[in-house]
């Protein structure tokens, strides 16, 4: 499983680490001809990066975007785009304390027992550092976009509740309500002299978007919308319009009843049956507690020996601010995508680029499903050699090429092409066994 690709129509992979050289993303199926973003795009990293807002790690990153290729004179050309951005800020002797042990709250567990191995030094691979790809992806879709709005802001910042909002209010912590701004700040303040943290909620507007975006039964809209929100790691829990809410609500009281108007309410967040009603969507997640602390806390090593640690290095006090340009860099992919796959479906006027990019994703498909069927095969081959089972089981062979010519008369497919593909399929597949 590819689980560092993310995107169906604007294919997007990260790679880096933490105190790596570099973190990095490669773009696909960018259509040529487009003016490169590049400005729109580091204003995002910038609102992402440390060290730039209260209460945020002190560490101090450039993440100044270098493009290595698939963009020339400041246009995109139709190949790939990698995109870097330098670790310069390291310190990795902050984490030399860190080679045997399991920091509480963090992925240093599961990682090295999925792996056997992990990368200590400010979270590898699972470091918030990770989503500066995310970010630089998702500036390549804000034409698509158009006038879609995407407004999202804290509602909860550790003990503190917004009660009235005001956008015009600016601070370093997009917190609207300035009636306890002054508080939150003095609250922060403490917690931060005490080497604690606090985590919050997030509230997501969006407006103007198009109805019938997201597909039943698996890519409903807002389950893609919660996978996406749940990918970055600091997020923890997500509810749509009244959400949790719905559990003390009647039927009578939680339906979006109509008119020929049209809704009278929005209870659901704009989406019904996974697919988007026309209406404001709105949602709202949960961000834990930055997990490094400047407390002692108990924790085991890698020999399972119990052990008090407390956290050094350069840590985010309250994490909010920094991850709500990675949040709308997830969204506005998800939304590039379901606005991409409906216009294939709604019979639009489309050009060449739009077929072509369509054509690309199903032979990229087509090739991850024939990955997948050669890394299963060697496992049936192993599975067989260890228990003294037949390899070829010509019986079962022609019942699935039965069942395929079937299926592609069903599909209007040439049935002679069906089954020049599969003994091809099936004659590697016995080369891997």
């Amino acid at each position: 499983m590819n689980s560092n690709s993310y995107g169906k129509y604007l294919g997007i992979t990260s790679f880096g680490e933490s105190h790596g050289p570099v973190i990095g993303v490669v773009i696909e199926d960018v259509k040529p001809g487009i003016k490169f973003p590049m400005e729109e795009i580091q204003k995002e990293l910038d609102a992402r990066k440390p060290g730039n807002k209260e209460f945020s790690s002190s560490r101090k990153e450039e993440d100044k975007i270098v493009i290595l290729s698939g963009v020339f004179n400041g246009i995109t050309t139709g190949m790939p785009i990698c995109l870097i951005v330098n670790n310069k800020d390291i310190r990795t002797k902050d984490y030399d304390d860190l080679k045997n042990l399991f920091r509480p709250g963090h992925a240093d567990f599961t990682y090295f027992k999925k792996f056997k191995i992990y990368d200590y030094r400010g979270g590898g691979r699972a470091s918030g550092r990770e989503t500066i790809a995310r970010v630089a992806a998702s500036g390549l879709v804000n034409d698509l976009l158009k006038d879609i709005n995407i407004r999202l802001y804290p509602v909860q910042i550790g003990k503190f509740i917004v009660k009235s909002i005001d956008f015009s209010f600016k601070n370093d912590l997009s917190w609207y309500d300035q009636n306890n701004y002054k508080e939150l700040l003095s609250y922060l303040t403490d917690i931060q002299k005490k080497g604690d943290s606090v985590g919050g909620t997030v509230e997501v507007k969006i407006e103007n978007l198009p109805e019938g975006l997201g597909d039943p039964v698996f890519e409903k809209l807002d389950a893609n919308l919660a996978k996406a929100i749940l990918s970055i790691g600091a997020v923890k829990g997500i509810e749509f319009g009244n959400g949790f809410g719905f559990a003390g609500l009647t039927g009578s009281e939680a339906n979006d009843q109509m008119n020929k108007k049209g809704f009278l309410s929005n209870r659901c967040g704009g989406i019904l049956g996974g697919i988007s009603t026309g209406q404001k969507l709105t949602f709202r997640f949960v961000v834990k507690p930055t997990p490094s602390i400047n407390i002692p806390q108990k924790t085991i090593t890698r020999e399972n020996k119990e052990i008090i640690f407390k956290s050094g290095g350069r840590h985010d006090t309250c994490i909010i601010p920094r991850i709500l340009p990675v949040a709308k860099s997830m969204i506005k992919l998800v939304l590039a995508d379901a606005l991409n796959h409906q216009k294939l479906i709604a019979g639009k006027k489309l050009d060449l680029s739009d077929y072509r990019e369509a054509i690309n994703k199903i032979d990229e498909d087509i090739l991850t499903g024939l990955v997948r069927r050669k890394e299963i095969s060697k496992l049936i081959g192993q599975y067989k050699k260890e228990h003294n089972l037949q390899i070829e089981d010509k019986k079962r062979e022609k019942e699935l090429l039965k069942n395929l010519i079937k299926k592609a008369q069903i599909w209007n497919i040439d049935k002679n092409l069906v089954e020049k593909i599969w003994l091809t399929i099936i004659s590697e597949s016995k080369k891997n066994q």
